[in-house]
């Protein structure tokens, strides 16, 4: 009685390490590869500024702009990880250094509608300009 009860207890334990080793699987592939809150698009105002500030990524990391309508990125690197240093925004022909805690101004005039993507030297850090007619 004893011994099948131990098979038993064996079994439990095996399933509960199981699901729990599923469940962090889990839990690990939706934090780094998950759908991210694109609540924190910003739309170019009638000034044609953007504050974007680098601290741990881009915040804004959605851009939404007008095409042809100039439009200034002004950009404060918070962040001390010099995988932030520079911005890079191939789409427009832009590679510029962000120095800590010093705002950079980076211009661009969007001549086409469509979807572009902008990330630090390293490419570990992304965000997106949308350009809309």
């Amino acid at each position: 009685n004893c011994e099948c009860h131990r098979k038993n207890m064996m079994t439990i334990d095996k399933l509960l390490v199981t699901f729990v080793g599923a469940g962090l699987v889990g839990f690990i592939w939706w934090f780094f590869f998950g759908k991210r809150d694109e609540s924190s698009s910003v739309v170019s105002g009638s000034n044609g500024s953007i504050d974007v500030i680098v601290s741990g990524g881009y915040d804004p990391a959605l851009i939404k702009v007008r095409k042809g309508q100039p439009t200034t990125f002004k950009i404060l690197r918070k962040d001390s990880n010099t995988c932030l240093e520079e911005i890079i925004i191939p789409g427009f022909k832009v590679k510029e250094y962000l120095p800590l805690n010093k705002e950079v101004k980076v211009k661009i005039t969007p001549r086409a509608s469509g979807e572009f993507g902008f990330h630090c030297g390293m490419g570990m850090y992304h965000g997106k300009i949308v350009v809309s007619e």
